[in-house]
Parts: C-alpha cells; sequence; structure tokens
C-alpha cells in the first residue's frame, strides 16, 4: 500500500478485501472480484496494493490496529476483568453475526501454509498481541481475586483465544450463533467469570 493515510479508493478496497476473506477465505477471491463489486479496474487495484500479499498485509495491519483499540476501549470502559472478558467475547460474537464472517485472521491462519512469509508473521502477530492482552487481564483478575485460574495466565488466555476462534468456525458451519455463545460463555464460566 502507498505510503501516508488510505485514500478513499483504499479504504473500499480493504473493506471489500476483509469481507470477502472473512467469509470466503483469502485464497478464495481475487482482484477481478474486488475489481467487479467495486466497478474499478484492477489497475487501481494494484496502484495501491501492488501484490496481493500486499494487500494482506494491510489487511491484518488495519484489523490488528481496529481490534487493538477496541481492547483499548474495553480496559477505558470496564474497570473489573470479569467485565472486561465478557465485551471482549461480545467483540467475537459480534464479527459472527455480522453475516456470518469469522474473524478475519482465524480465516488467514486456515490459509496460513500458503501465505507469504511477511503475512504469516503479521497473522501471528495479532494472535500473540490478543493473547497477552487476556494474560493481562487474567492476571490482574486472577491478583484482585476477580477470577480463578487453573493454569498459568498465558496459558488460560490461549485456552480462551483459541476456543473462541473454534466456537466461531463451528456456530458459522451450522448457522448458528448460539453455539457460539453456549461455548463463549462455558470458557468464561471455566476462569469464574459468571455468564
Amino acid at each position: 500500500m502507498k505510503k501516508g493515510p488510505p485514500s478513499a479508493t483504499a479504504v473500499r478496497i480493504l473493506d471489500v478485501a476483509q469481507r470477502l476473506t472473512q467469509i470466503r477465505g483469502f485464497n478464495a477471491f481475487s482482484y477481478a472480484d474486488i475489481s467487479r463489486e467495486l466497478r474499478i479496474r484492477s489497475a487501481s487495484i494494484h496502484y495501491h496494493f501492488p501484490s496481493k500479499a500486499a494487500l494482506g498485509r494491510g489487511l491484518v495491519a488495519r484489523y490488528r490496529e481496529t481490534f487493538l483499540a477496541c481492547l483499548g476501549e474495553i480496559l477505558e470502559r470496564a474497570p473489573r476483568a470479569p467485565d472486561q472478558l465478557r465485551l471482549y467475547v461480545g467483540i467475537w460474537s459480534g464479527v459472527l453475526r455480522q453475516g456470518h464472517r469469522m474473524c478475519l485472521c482465524g480465516m488467514m491462519a486456515s490459509d496460513i501454509a500458503t501465505l507469504p512469509k511477511a503475512m504469516r508473521e503479521e497473522v501471528r502477530r495479532f494472535f500473540d498481541e490478543n493473547e497477552a492482552w487476556l494474560a493481562r487481564v487474567l492476571a490482574a483478575g486472577r491478583d484482585a481475586r476477580e477470577l480463578r485460574l487453573s493454569a498459568a495466565p498465558e496459558t488460560e488466555a490461549r485456552l480462551l483465544a483459541m476456543g473462541l476462534e473454534g466456537a466461531m468456525l463451528v456456530a458459522r458451519s451450522y448457522g448458528e450463533p448460539a453455539r457460539f455463545d453456549e461455548i463463549a460463555a462455558r470458557l468464561l464460566q471455566v476462569v469464574g467469570v459468571k455468564v
């Protein structure tokens, strides 16, 4: 992507590419799909994103920044760890209910073997940052006696992050977001959050 703030066209390209990735997967769409939907030439897409790998890096970077901003808002809105975790789960639930979409990085993780190295690193960075945030929340909740952990905060964070990704995937395959809610509630109960 070109340097500086993204142009309106670049934002529209990212929006369509994000939706297509969250619904189909990163390898299941082409620049022609974006071109058709936006009614622009493929050359316009290549101007902003010279390669699909550049588009993918831009997608993950934007998604990660947006997600991290949401995590910051959670910390501002909710002082207690149980409430922070409920709001965290709410982010995932909201994505699933938005046209049966999946987490962008979860969809990219399913294609990880075919992604360029730089994209694989960006996807892992998203998961690392999520797990680190969760581990801090879980440790603070344990220390404040708001949560009960049966393993290290880092392990519980992985359980929660991976469990939510898996719950999204299976709930989507059934077209039943309630399946996600059921598993998310159980994952929260494991660390002592009443739902």
